[in-house]
Protein backbone atom coordinates (compact mmCIF):
# COMPACT_ATOMS: atom_id res chain seq x y z
CA UNK A 1 0.00 0.00 0.00
CA UNK A 2 1.06 3.24 -1.27
CA UNK A 3 1.83 5.94 1.70
CA UNK A 4 0.22 9.25 1.63
CA UNK A 5 2.39 12.26 0.95
CA UNK A 6 1.15 13.99 3.65
CA UNK A 7 0.61 12.12 6.56
CA UNK A 8 -0.58 13.19 10.42
CA UNK A 9 -0.05 11.03 13.47
CA UNK A 10 -1.69 12.02 16.64
CA UNK A 11 -0.61 15.64 16.41
CA UNK A 12 -1.63 17.90 19.07
CA UNK A 13 -0.25 21.03 19.78
CA UNK A 14 -0.92 23.62 23.32
CA UNK A 15 0.03 27.34 24.28
CA UNK A 16 0.60 29.13 27.55
CA UNK A 17 2.63 28.56 30.68
CA UNK A 18 3.81 24.52 31.86
CA UNK A 19 0.94 24.98 34.72
CA UNK A 20 -1.63 26.78 32.58
CA UNK A 21 -0.92 25.07 29.22
CA UNK A 22 -4.08 25.39 26.34
CA UNK A 23 -4.36 22.15 24.27
CA UNK A 24 -5.51 23.83 21.01
CA UNK A 25 -5.03 20.88 18.88
CA UNK A 26 -5.19 17.25 19.81
CA UNK A 27 -5.18 13.93 18.29
CA UNK A 28 -5.08 15.30 14.85
CA UNK A 29 -4.72 12.41 12.24
CA UNK A 30 -4.55 13.17 8.40
CA UNK A 31 -3.97 11.60 5.47
CA UNK A 32 -3.92 13.48 2.01
CA UNK A 33 -2.41 11.39 -1.37
CA UNK A 34 -0.16 13.33 -3.81
CA UNK A 35 -2.60 15.53 -6.51
CA UNK A 36 -5.21 15.86 -3.96
CA UNK A 37 -6.96 18.82 -3.07
CA UNK A 38 -8.25 18.97 0.49
CA UNK A 39 -10.50 22.24 2.39
CA UNK A 40 -9.94 21.96 6.36
CA UNK A 41 -13.44 23.83 7.44
CA UNK A 42 -13.78 25.33 11.12
CA UNK A 43 -15.01 28.25 13.18
CA UNK A 44 -12.65 31.14 14.10
CA UNK A 45 -10.23 30.30 16.51
CA UNK A 46 -10.46 26.25 16.57
CA UNK A 47 -7.40 26.41 15.50
CA UNK A 48 -6.90 26.20 11.70
CA UNK A 49 -3.90 28.63 11.68
CA UNK A 50 -2.00 26.31 13.89
CA UNK A 51 -2.31 23.54 12.09
CA UNK A 52 -1.37 24.81 8.98
CA UNK A 53 1.63 26.33 10.52
CA UNK A 54 2.42 22.76 11.63
CA UNK A 55 1.97 21.50 8.34
CA UNK A 56 4.39 24.09 7.15
CA UNK A 57 6.68 23.27 9.77
CA UNK A 58 6.54 26.85 11.14
CA UNK A 59 5.53 25.26 14.38
CA UNK A 60 6.45 21.76 15.91
CA UNK A 61 4.02 19.75 17.57
CA UNK A 62 4.13 18.82 21.20
CA UNK A 63 2.64 15.01 20.74
CA UNK A 64 3.11 13.61 17.19
CA UNK A 65 4.76 13.81 14.03
CA UNK A 66 3.56 15.44 10.49
CA UNK A 67 5.52 13.44 7.70
CA UNK A 68 5.57 14.56 4.15
CA UNK A 69 6.61 11.81 1.47
CA UNK A 70 7.43 9.24 4.91
CA UNK A 71 10.24 12.02 5.98
CA UNK A 72 9.68 14.10 9.62
CA UNK A 73 8.73 17.62 9.15
CA UNK A 74 11.24 19.37 11.42
CA UNK A 75 11.25 23.07 9.69
CA UNK A 76 9.91 25.08 6.84
CA UNK A 77 11.05 24.06 3.33
CA UNK A 78 10.80 24.55 -0.14
CA UNK A 79 8.51 21.81 -1.24
CA UNK A 80 5.94 23.63 0.54
CA UNK A 81 4.64 26.83 -0.47
CA UNK A 82 2.34 28.98 1.70
CA UNK A 83 -0.13 31.59 0.89
CA UNK A 84 -0.90 33.64 3.81
CA UNK A 85 -4.38 35.88 4.27
CA UNK A 86 -2.06 39.00 4.26
CA UNK A 87 -0.71 38.53 1.50
CA UNK A 88 3.48 39.32 3.04
CA UNK A 89 4.76 41.52 0.16
CA UNK A 90 7.29 43.76 0.18
CA UNK A 91 6.21 47.09 -0.46
CA UNK A 92 9.43 48.82 -1.80
CA UNK A 93 9.46 45.99 -4.50
CA UNK A 94 7.57 46.07 -7.64
CA UNK A 95 5.33 42.92 -8.63
CA UNK A 96 7.96 41.39 -10.74
CA UNK A 97 10.82 41.28 -7.74
CA UNK A 98 8.54 40.23 -5.32
CA UNK A 99 8.07 36.97 -6.98
CA UNK A 100 11.39 36.62 -8.17
CA UNK A 101 12.72 36.98 -4.50
CA UNK A 102 10.99 33.80 -3.32
CA UNK A 103 12.58 31.89 -6.75
CA UNK A 104 16.33 33.04 -5.83
CA UNK A 105 15.75 31.54 -2.84
CA UNK A 106 14.17 28.45 -4.17
CA UNK A 107 17.05 28.06 -7.35
CA UNK A 108 20.14 29.86 -6.04
CA UNK A 109 21.88 27.95 -8.65
CA UNK A 110 19.49 29.25 -11.95
CA UNK A 111 20.78 31.93 -14.44
CA UNK A 112 19.39 35.27 -13.94
CA UNK A 113 17.52 34.50 -17.42
CA UNK A 114 16.02 31.00 -15.79
CA UNK A 115 14.91 32.89 -13.05
CA UNK A 116 13.24 35.68 -14.87
CA UNK A 117 11.62 33.67 -17.32
CA UNK A 118 10.35 31.15 -14.58
CA UNK A 119 8.92 34.38 -12.61
CA UNK A 120 6.92 35.42 -16.03
CA UNK A 121 5.56 32.18 -16.61
CA UNK A 122 3.71 32.52 -13.19
CA UNK A 123 2.75 36.11 -13.38
CA UNK A 124 0.88 34.99 -16.81
CA UNK A 125 -1.06 32.43 -15.14
CA UNK A 126 -2.41 34.66 -12.33
CA UNK A 127 -3.09 37.45 -15.35
CA UNK A 128 -0.63 39.58 -13.68
CA UNK A 129 2.15 40.42 -16.58
CA UNK A 130 0.88 43.90 -17.48
CA UNK A 131 0.91 44.63 -14.17
CA UNK A 132 4.67 43.35 -13.35
CA UNK A 133 5.82 46.21 -12.83
CA UNK A 134 3.71 48.10 -10.44
CA UNK A 135 4.18 48.50 -6.24
CA UNK A 136 1.81 46.27 -3.89
CA UNK A 137 0.46 50.15 -2.67
CA UNK A 138 -0.66 50.20 -6.41
CA UNK A 139 -2.49 47.13 -6.60
CA UNK A 140 -6.25 45.87 -5.28
CA UNK A 141 -6.40 43.57 -2.83
CA UNK A 142 -7.52 40.73 -5.18
CA UNK A 143 -4.24 41.74 -7.15
CA UNK A 144 -1.83 41.11 -4.18
CA UNK A 145 -3.38 37.95 -3.42
CA UNK A 146 -2.78 36.84 -7.03
CA UNK A 147 1.20 38.28 -6.77
CA UNK A 148 1.19 36.07 -3.11
CA UNK A 149 -0.63 32.62 -4.99
CA UNK A 150 2.18 33.37 -7.79
CA UNK A 151 5.34 33.85 -5.59
CA UNK A 152 4.19 30.47 -3.61
CA UNK A 153 4.00 28.43 -6.82
CA UNK A 154 6.99 29.81 -8.91
CA UNK A 155 9.20 28.55 -5.69
CA UNK A 156 8.00 25.08 -7.18
CA UNK A 157 6.46 23.33 -4.27
CA UNK A 158 5.16 19.93 -4.11
CA UNK A 159 2.64 21.39 -1.43
CA UNK A 160 0.61 24.57 -1.79
CA UNK A 161 -0.69 25.54 1.83
CA UNK A 162 -3.54 27.95 1.78
CA UNK A 163 -4.50 29.61 4.78
CA UNK A 164 -7.48 31.60 4.39
CA UNK A 165 -5.94 33.78 1.54
CA UNK A 166 -9.37 34.97 0.33
CA UNK A 167 -11.17 36.30 4.06
CA UNK A 168 -10.32 39.26 3.35
CA UNK A 169 -11.63 39.98 0.21
CA UNK A 170 -14.88 41.47 -1.44
CA UNK A 171 -17.54 38.64 -3.02
CA UNK A 172 -16.75 39.18 -6.80
CA UNK A 173 -13.12 39.46 -6.25
CA UNK A 174 -12.84 35.96 -3.99
CA UNK A 175 -15.06 34.50 -6.90
CA UNK A 176 -12.58 35.42 -9.16
CA UNK A 177 -9.42 34.12 -7.25
CA UNK A 178 -11.63 30.76 -6.47
CA UNK A 179 -12.10 30.22 -10.29
CA UNK A 180 -8.03 31.20 -10.34
CA UNK A 181 -7.19 28.81 -7.80
CA UNK A 182 -8.96 25.94 -9.32
CA UNK A 183 -7.95 26.57 -12.64
CA UNK A 184 -3.92 26.53 -11.85
CA UNK A 185 -4.80 23.43 -9.06
CA UNK A 186 -5.79 21.84 -13.01
CA UNK A 187 -3.00 23.08 -14.41
CA UNK A 188 -0.36 22.35 -11.81
CA UNK A 189 -2.00 19.21 -10.07
CA UNK A 190 -0.25 20.21 -7.05
CA UNK A 191 -0.98 18.66 -3.72
CA UNK A 192 -3.36 21.51 -2.05
CA UNK A 193 -4.58 22.06 1.84
CA UNK A 194 -7.22 25.09 1.93
CA UNK A 195 -8.13 25.82 5.34
CA UNK A 196 -11.09 28.16 4.86
CA UNK A 197 -13.94 29.15 7.20
CA UNK A 198 -16.65 29.16 4.01
CA UNK A 199 -18.71 25.87 3.18
CA UNK A 200 -19.46 26.90 -0.51
CA UNK A 201 -15.80 27.78 -0.96
CA UNK A 202 -14.70 24.32 -0.02
CA UNK A 203 -17.64 22.52 -2.31
CA UNK A 204 -16.40 23.92 -4.94
CA UNK A 205 -12.51 23.79 -4.94
CA UNK A 206 -11.96 20.19 -3.01
CA UNK A 207 -11.94 16.83 -3.37
CA UNK A 208 -12.40 16.17 0.28
CA UNK A 209 -13.50 18.39 3.19
CA UNK A 210 -12.52 17.96 6.87
CA UNK A 211 -14.06 19.80 9.48
CA UNK A 212 -12.20 20.97 12.47
CA UNK A 213 -14.04 20.49 15.70
CA UNK A 214 -14.37 23.63 18.14
CA UNK A 215 -11.23 24.64 20.21
CA UNK A 216 -9.87 23.60 23.42
CA UNK A 217 -8.24 20.41 21.68
CA UNK A 218 -10.50 20.27 18.43
CA UNK A 219 -9.64 17.58 16.36
CA UNK A 220 -10.62 16.57 12.65
CA UNK A 221 -14.07 14.49 11.91
CA UNK A 222 -15.30 13.11 9.75
CA UNK A 223 -14.30 13.43 5.98
CA UNK A 224 -17.29 14.32 3.35
CA UNK A 225 -15.96 13.25 -0.33
CA UNK A 226 -16.56 15.78 -2.56
CA UNK A 227 -17.68 13.14 -5.40
CA UNK A 228 -19.26 16.32 -7.81
CA UNK A 229 -17.55 16.44 -11.41
CA UNK A 230 -15.34 19.12 -12.23
CA UNK A 231 -15.34 21.46 -14.10
CA UNK A 232 -17.94 22.87 -11.40
CA UNK A 233 -19.52 26.15 -12.51
CA UNK A 234 -20.90 28.27 -9.06
CA UNK A 235 -24.16 28.85 -10.81
CA UNK A 236 -24.77 25.42 -11.62
CA UNK A 237 -23.66 24.03 -8.46
CA UNK A 238 -26.59 25.39 -6.69
CA UNK A 239 -29.05 23.31 -8.12
CA UNK A 240 -27.17 20.10 -8.16
CA UNK A 241 -28.66 17.61 -6.04
CA UNK A 242 -25.13 16.34 -4.54
CA UNK A 243 -24.18 19.33 -3.58
CA UNK A 244 -27.60 20.49 -1.73
CA UNK A 245 -26.97 17.22 -0.10
CA UNK A 246 -23.75 17.44 0.96
CA UNK A 247 -24.32 20.87 1.87
CA UNK A 248 -26.62 19.85 4.41
CA UNK A 249 -24.64 17.24 5.48
CA UNK A 250 -21.48 19.42 6.37
CA UNK A 251 -24.03 22.26 7.75
CA UNK A 252 -25.65 19.28 10.39
CA UNK A 253 -22.18 18.13 11.47
CA UNK A 254 -21.11 22.06 11.93
CA UNK A 255 -23.96 22.62 14.12
CA UNK A 256 -23.59 19.65 16.39
CA UNK A 257 -20.78 20.99 16.34
CA UNK A 258 -21.86 24.31 17.77
CA UNK A 259 -23.66 22.84 20.11
CA UNK A 260 -21.17 21.19 21.94
CA UNK A 261 -20.30 22.47 25.70
CA UNK A 262 -16.73 23.29 24.74
CA UNK A 263 -18.17 25.54 21.30
CA UNK A 264 -16.67 28.97 21.06
CA UNK A 265 -18.32 32.03 22.11
CA UNK A 266 -21.42 33.21 20.03
CA UNK A 267 -19.56 36.04 18.99
CA UNK A 268 -16.29 34.13 17.45
CA UNK A 269 -18.53 31.41 15.90
CA UNK A 270 -20.51 34.09 13.79
CA UNK A 271 -17.88 34.54 11.71
CA UNK A 272 -18.03 31.11 10.67
CA UNK A 273 -20.16 31.05 7.13
CA UNK A 274 -22.67 28.57 7.48
CA UNK A 275 -23.50 28.23 4.70
CA UNK A 276 -22.96 32.05 3.07
CA UNK A 277 -20.25 34.49 3.28
CA UNK A 278 -19.87 36.58 5.02
CA UNK A 279 -17.64 40.24 4.23
CA UNK A 280 -14.79 40.26 6.01
CA UNK A 281 -12.63 44.01 6.40
CA UNK A 282 -9.62 43.87 5.74
CA UNK A 283 -7.14 43.50 8.42
CA UNK A 284 -5.12 46.43 9.41
CA UNK A 285 -0.65 46.08 10.03
CA UNK A 286 2.14 47.16 10.15
CA UNK A 287 4.75 45.93 7.93
CA UNK A 288 7.64 43.95 10.24
CA UNK A 289 11.00 44.41 9.51
CA UNK A 290 12.15 42.13 6.33
CA UNK A 291 14.01 39.24 6.80
CA UNK A 292 13.19 35.76 4.86
CA UNK A 293 11.79 34.27 7.74
CA UNK A 294 8.99 37.72 7.14
CA UNK A 295 8.16 35.98 3.75
CA UNK A 296 7.99 32.69 4.65
CA UNK A 297 5.74 33.46 8.26
CA UNK A 298 8.54 31.96 10.42
CA UNK A 299 9.68 33.89 13.84
CA UNK A 300 12.77 35.94 13.95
Amino acid sequence: MNQPYLNLKNVSKSYGPANRRNEVLANINLQVERGEFVAILGYSGSGKTTLISLIAGLQEPERGEVLIAGKRVTGPGHDRGVVFQNYSLLPWLSVFDNVLLGVEQSHPTWTSEQKREHVSRYLQMVNLAAAQQKKPQQLSGGMKQRVAVARALAMSPEMLLLDEPLAALDALTRGTLQDEIERIWEQERKTVVLITNHVDEALLLADRIIPLTSAPRATLGPAFKVDIPRPRDRQALNHDRRFQILRAEINDYLRSVKAKPTAIPAQTAAAMEVPQPIELPPRRRLWPAWSWNALTGRAS
